[in-house]
């Protein structure tokens, strides 16, 4: 988007690309769109993204806006053109293609992030995001390979294969290819790529091929996000989630049969509407259960319009407090696995000249500095504090 403004002449707007998943990042995203008009009176506000696909109108209203641009426009170049006149948000439920954009810089980023897949054909209870992106689709192999190609001859060292629901890749192309047959291709056909990571998975999704790539490809890295969402089997049907408890659970340990240090990471919603105290204690006790060393946690937050929202509430001074106890669980289990890699080399992608992540996504400072952004260094483990891994030189 940013490539797109600046060829089409917005080389002085301010592009704000909003989201729905939460009230709070609604919030923060209209607020950060008063502080720009305020700030820079004089600037034309651009707004796109999911929020202001499900409700244009509220957003086109905001100070400063000048232009609405939908989710199924915002990445073609006509709807950047100065002279296009203000287009309407399109139906996102009537997209049918996600284009492949060849993008190979990532300001300020160490890794790369490549979209192959796009929507999302499930309705879980709590969720708006289909509204905002519309149906699920896939970007042809080729275009994929060609994107990664272009990422390493820029330097990239890491790529991120992303998108809203990716285990659902590939039944609108050709052969209906999987996540895993894909990757496995991308993987052979850029052998030259070091390392390949995923974006966040569903556990009941994960396809043979992709399993054989988890046991066997040392280039994907031993870190595995789940979608999860909670770890009581009521409140996951009530979620309209594909899993229960037992499959979560089975994935883990057929992970770690496969590849005994894996990390794994999970979304969890705090607070979802009915949740009594023994439904949280059984999504408590599934962080240590699985071993989540890296949790993103969420307490719920009603959408409107969603089955979830119509569902007795529990208090928000709750969801708040169940969240801050799932949060206290999640840093316990990091502060375990960062124990269990003490003496450890590890192989760092570093962001900064002291700051990187390992290949299990673990942050890690390096003692003394001196690497260089976007670098991949090995170092040796030496000790851990509360935000991740201290290391020296290998």
């Amino acid at each position: 988007m940013r490539d797109l403004a600046t060829k089409a002449g917005h080389g002085r707007a301010i592009l704000v690309n909003t989201c729905a998943v939460t009230a709070e990042a609604e919030r923060q995203a209209r607020q950060a769109i008063r502080r720009a008009a305020r700030e820079n009176p004089d600037t034309p506000i651009i707004v796109t993204g999911c929020a202001a696909q499900i409700a244009p109108e509220k957003w086109a209203a905001l100070p400063g806006v000048t232009r609405l641009i939908g989710n199924a426009e915002k990445l073609k170049p006509e709807a950047w053109a100065p002279e296009a006149p203000p287009a309407p948000v399109t139906d996102i439920m009537a997209a049918r293609e996600t284009a492949a954009h060849l993008v190979t810089e990532f300001a300020g980023r160490a890794r790369a992030f490549v979209q192959v897949q796009q929507g999302c054909d499930h309705r879980c209870t709590f969720c708006v995001i289909p509204y905002g992106r519309g149906p699920s689709r896939s970007v042809p192999i080729g275009a994929v390979v060609e994107q990664v190609r272009a990422l390493v001859a820029h330097g990239y060292r890491e790529v991120v294969l992303t998108g809203v629901d990716i285990t659902s890749y590939g039944p609108d192309l050709p052969g209906a290819p999987s996540l895993g047959q894909m990757a496995r291709r991308l993987l052979a056909l850029v052998p030259e790529l070091p390392r390949l990571r995923l974006s966040s998975l569903d556990p009941v999704e994960i396809d043979d091929d992709l399993w054989r790539l988890i046991e066997n490809e040392p280039r994907l890295m031993p870190h595995l996000h789940l979608s999860l969402q909670h770890g009581d089997d009521l409140i996951l049907k009530r979620m309209k989630r594909r899993h229960l408890r037992a499959d979560a659970l089975a994935v883990a340990r057929r992970a770690r049969a496969v590849r005994p240090d894996i990390a794994f990471g999970a979304d969890l919603i705090a607070g979802f509407p009915t949740e009594d105290e023994a439904a949280f204690a059984r999504c408590l006790e599934l962080v240590e259960e699985m071993q989540l060393a890296f949790l993103h946690v969420f307490p719920y937050s009603e959408r409107p319009g969603t089955p979830a929202a119509r569902m007795p509430a529990v208090p928000v001074k709750l969801r708040k407090e169940r969240a801050a106890r799932l949060r206290a669980a999640g840093a316990a289990s990091a502060a375990r696995f960062y124990a269990g890699r003490l003496g450890q080399e590890e192989a760092v992608l570093f962001e900064g000249e002291d700051r990187g992540h390992t290949a299990h996504f673990a942050p890690l400072r390096l003692l003394g500095g001196g690497a260089a952004p976007g670098e991949l260094r090995r170092v040796r483990v030496t000790g851990a504090e509360e935000s991740g891994l201290l290391a020296e030189a290998a």
